[in-house]
């Protein structure tokens, strides 16, 4: 029996590969952040940050943090030779604009239908929701990025959302350490699929509703 290990490596190494040439990506908060340390070679994507920023490069080496620019989340962060600084109005005029062709964000579910839920949990404290409903609903492209299950076992790609939505149906893509699936005609399409986990494993341990692709395949972060 295959026994589930956390990767939250090989999600950022596949979403990266989603991009091409000159698209503008917003990299949301936590785990999507690593997707920018893994653009591949000969691809160039401005990413884009919602208090303001645009054309961020990789995370800064430990001891070469500049307090002075962070990311949305509050991470230090790089910018690249031609980035540039706006204030937050004008960030959101690009997002909101239709001018981002991908958000990539975290999820604490997402479902069939393509809704997710990212922002609230009842009765505990959190931050706010940040810019998140903004994004999902300005991009050309949403992908969720998350670990397959949460710590009860329980798979996080859901037949039905139970906790307070981010935004309905609006997720295309979801990414996590087990497999790609394309969220359409109210299912999860199962693209590629990650050793050492293969597609039985996967249907066995979500109750949603998971179709096999024809073509379907073994990933390569």
């Amino acid at each position: 029996m295959v026994e589930y290990v956390e990767n939250k490596e090989i999600i950022a190494r596949r979403i990266a590969k989603f991009f091409s040439d000159g698209d503008i990506v917003n990299l949301g908060i936590g785990l999507p952040t690593q997707v920018g340390n893994y653009i591949p070679s000969g691809v160039t994507v401005l990413l884009q940050s919602e208090n303001g920023m645009i054309g961020l490069g990789p995370a800064p080496a430990p001891g070469a943090e500049d307090k002075d620019l962070t990311n949305a989340g509050a991470q230090p962060v790089t910018i690249l030779p031609g980035g540039c600084f706006f204030d937050s109005a004008y960030s959101f005029g690009i997002i909101c604009g239709g001018h981002v062709d991908f958000t990539v964000l975290g999820v604490l579910e997402v479902d069939q239908e393509g809704n997710l839920a990212n922002y609230k949990i009842p009765g505990k404290m959190v931050p706010g929701m940040g810019g998140a409903m903004d994004l999902v609903v300005g991009s050309k492209k949403v992908i969720a990025a998350t670990t397959h299950f949460e710590k009860s076992g329980q798979s996080k790609l859901k037949r039905s959302c139970t906790l307070p939505l981010t935004a309905a149906k609006e997720v295309d893509f979801v990414v996590t350490d087990v497999g790609v699936f394309e969220i359409k005609d109210g299912k999860f399409i199962l693209m590629e699929w990650f050793p050492p986990y293969s597609p039985e494993f996967i249907l066995a341990n979500c109750s949603a509703d998971i179709v096999v692709a024809e073509g379907c395949k073994q990933g390569e972060a």
